[in-house]
């Protein structure tokens, strides 16, 4: 039986201020969101669980306060996956592939879109192509970072299965600091070439945030700045549905009661089973 544990965020500076580093254990996260969503193949379970890992440290990296959703669309255009992640660390995903249809190559014409919320409370949205030929999700993080938020930034995420299970899920991000020296540049990014692939180490039960920011910044004076706890976590409700269906023309609420049977919601992300009986519509039409 897996362990159950608390899936954690670590965030460390170096102490000449030349990189920052965020690392994170995603497996309880990646389980429940996978256990929801019943990926159809190994494959698609290690992209779909990169895309939740990712999407975790690029929102503590951009938008630690505030909501941020990565979506993943494959060469198919109707195939792709959402990451959605919160400040509070909840964290859920969804697979949309249409039917038949069990895996989602990305070889020649995969999208990533991040969408993240502003201080200011606007939307903002970056779209970079997936890099031709690639079957992992870390490269096209790391060129969102380039190309969208203009910052060099390394990202590695994996996860370590065991015959259909999650056993370790998780990654790190390195970003250069403003005015680098060209010479630390060069040493970091021959140091990251070893740990470009991290299955290996969650595979050896090598990959805390703790030990990724030991192995990534080794030799490196550093300072660990922040930690916070990431978890499969839904924001549906039966007040969040009464509130959607409370916005629906009062005709199309009406339709829905004309059979006499409960309307019955099934949640998209977590797969939770919701009821709302003629009565409870009923009161969504005398509210309004």
């Amino acid at each position: 039986m897996l362990n159950v544990h608390t899936d954690k965020v670590l965030r460390a500076i170096t102490d000449d201020g030349a990189f920052r580093v965020i690392a994170c254990d995603t497996t309880a996260t990646v389980r429940g969101a996978i256990a929801a969503q019943k990926p159809a193949t190994p494959e698609l379970m290690r992209t779909f669980a990169d895309l939740l890992t990712g999407a975790v440290l690029v929102r503590d990296s951009m938008s630690p306060e505030h909501r941020l959703q990565a979506i993943l669309q494959g060469d198919n255009p109707r195939s792709r996956m959402i990451a959605d992640t919160h400040p509070d660390g909840s964290t859920r995903g969804l697979i949309q592939l249409p039917a038949d249809v069990v895996e989602m190559p990305m070889l020649t014409n995969g999208l990533l879109q991040i969408a993240r919320t502003l201080n200011n409370g606007s939307l903002h949205q970056g779209v970079v192509q997936v890099p031709a030929g690639s079957t992992r999700v870390s490269p096209a993080f790391m060129s969102y970072m380039h190309d969208s938020e203009q910052t060099v930034t390394m990202i590695a995420v994996g996860c370590h299965l065991v015959n259909g299970e999650v056993v370790a899920a998780g990654g790190y991000m390195v970003q250069l600091l403003p005015e680098l020296a060209e010479g630390p540049l060069m040493v970091m990014t021959e140091r990251l070439k070893d740990f470009e692939d991290i299955v290996p180490l969650l595979a050896r039960g090598r990959a805390s945030p703790a030990e990724l920011l030991a192995e990534t910044l080794y030799g490196m004076p550093y300072t660990t700045v922040g930690e916070r706890e990431v978890c499969f976590g839904c924001r549906c409700s039966p007040e969040r549905l009464a509130q959607s269906l409370a916005s629906l023309p009062r005709s199309d609420i009406e339709s829905l009661m004309e059979d006499g049977k409960p309307l019955e919601i099934e949640c998209d992300y977590c797969c939770k089973h919701y009821e709302f009986t003629t009565q409870d519509l009923h009161s969504l039409i005398d509210a309004n």
